[in-house]
């Protein structure tokens, strides 16, 4: 980093006068505590090393720090598979109203009726739009609510009497944390190859099938942006076989209000709330991951369920067969509000328009950029669904350093934050963009613009992109060593 330390703001340490403050305290008015209240190994033996720096560099250091950071806020996020979209100020403003914020978990039912009526509403909605009979708020993240659903489906196939069922068959394309979800579970993980159009291969799906099968978990749109047109039949294999279909719900806000995973014939599913009903997402949460059953299965569903008795609402704990509970108190309420809010202002036809809008605004940006970059095979002649996948074997060419990761660190030099890259596996070279449905078409057109301009440079100016980016305050790393062996420290000596 000190290559590059020009480029940043002098930091604290940097700017420290001896004797400069941020701020004055008045006096104790106590006496000094007396040295024998602490061990000696306690005592410190050097004043402890601060920048001594005024209050208006102490602010201008943050918010300078601050801006260094890409958010949606900021600029446009196209990060597929991760729908960071922008999420409506009015939800953090609910979540901030002092009835709310400051509600204690211990405080009686009776005295929290307006929290629990969100938290049933919230149930009740999410049970309509997916198709499902029952739903748990307490997963405090999607990954933790594909744990939830394979230990739903543990704890059924034992109660029926088919402990012996231990595989589950996950394709190729799926999210990683499908095939560690369902082994931390002890479930063993069965791999399938997707087909040449990155749809379920119906022959490895077969041929995967044993009397072990537990569960299929799938993506429906899948990573790829492909939404399984074999699904019913899917669904009807598994079921033959005596097992369960689960759904990754991170892509619901696909299919929100245009299909239910429960009639594609799913049992359970989780739904990230972050990726579809305007929750924080990133910076290591809190999150909300609702895990959704049919009714065969709500029994096994972690402790408590808000449930409405007569006039009042309360907590239902008296479930014996329940996989218990996996978050402490009720799950991140504030969380389950913000998505309350938000689906309270959409409405249902509101957020159908939210899943045609981000379908739209996918097929758009794939339209604009098919003539520039290759569209993935899997993705050339259908319609996508949210997100899509471009490669840059045309730009390669040119350059065998001319990679996608070159690519979009040049990106970062017209503001824009990368998309997910090299991701899924299965293709090479992999852009996946996801614009949601929040982003304008200027926007788009001012993303297609940028895109169209990188490769350009490539054939005309390729060190511009082989250097990139210029304008960031760190620029080239060695990542494998940034992601093992992270430096999260500033030392000043």
């Amino acid at each position: 980093m000190s290559a590059q330390h020009d480029r940043l703001e002098p930091l604290l340490f940097e700017r420290s006068r001896a004797g400069v403050s941020a701020l004055s305290l008045p006096a104790a008015g106590v006496d000094d505590t007396p040295a024998d209240c602490l061990p000696p190994d306690w005592h410190r033996q050097t004043p402890p090393h601060l920048p001594e720096v005024s209050q208006l560099e102490v602010v201008r250091h943050f918010l300078n720090l601050s801006q260094l950071n890409h958010c949606i806020d900021k600029a446009f996020y196209p990060l597929g598979s991760c729908t960071m979209k922008y999420n409506p100020k009015i939800c953090d403003l609910g979540g901030l109203q002092e009835g709310f914020a400051t509600l204690h978990p211990y405080t009686p039912d009776h005295l929290s009726q307006g929290a629990l009526g969100v938290m049933h509403d919230v149930q009740t909605w999410l049970a309509d739009l997916s198709g499902f009979d029952a739903v748990s708020l307490q997963p405090a993240a999607g990954a933790q609510g594909e744990l939830v659903g394979m230990m739903i489906a543990k704890a059924y196939f034992q109660q029926i009497g088919e402990g012996h069922r231990n595989e589950v068959i996950i394709p190729d394309s799926a999210h990683g944390t499908n095939p560690a979800s369902a082994a931390m579970c002890g479930f063993k993980v069965i791999e399938i190859k997707s087909g040449e159009n990155g749809l379920v291969d119906l022959e490895q799906l077969r041929r995967a099938i044993t009397d072990n099968t537990a569960c299929l978990m799938l993506t429906n749109p899948s990573t790829l942006g492909l939404f399984e047109q074999d699904i019913l039949t899917i669904a009807g294999l598994i079921h033959k076989a005596g097992g369960l279909m689960y759904y990754d719900g991170a892509n619901l806000n696909a299919v929100m209000g245009k299909a239910q995973p429960a009639r594609m014939g799913f049992d359970i599913m989780h739904i990230n709330t972050h990726k579809t009903f305007a929750t924080p997402h990133g910076g290591g949460g809190p999150g909300c991951g609702p895990v959704a059953v049919t009714a065969r299965l709500a029994e096994f569903l972690p402790t408590p369920i808000v449930i409405h008795v007569g006039t009042q609402y309360c907590f239902d704990i008296d479930r014996p067969h329940s996989v218990g509970k996996v978050k402490a108190f009720y799950g991140n309420f504030d969380m389950v509000l913000r998505t309350w809010i938000y689906i309270l202002a959409y409405g249902s036809d509101g957020l159908r328009q939210v899943s045609e809008e981000a379908v739209l605004n996918a097929n758009y940006l794939r339209a604009c950029l098919a003539d520039t970059y290759d569209v993935a095979p899997v993705n050339a002649g259908v319609p996508c669904k949210h997100e899509f996948i471009l490669t840059n074997a045309r730009q390669k060419v040119l350059h065998p350093g001319l990679n996608t990761m070159a690519l979009v660190k040049r990106l970062m030099d017209y503001g824009y934050h990368p998309p997910t890259v090299y991701f899924p596996l299965i293709i090479q070279e992999a852009m996946m963009i996801e614009p949601t449905e929040t982003e304008s078409k200027q926007t788009l057109d001012a993303f297609v613009s940028a895109m169209k301009a990188i490769a350009r440079e490539c054939e005309e100016n390729p060190d511009l992109v082989l250097n990139a980016p210029h304008t960031t305050p760190v620029q080239r790393v060695d990542e494998v060593r940034a992601a093992r062996k992270p430096d999260l420290n500033y030392f000043y000596s």
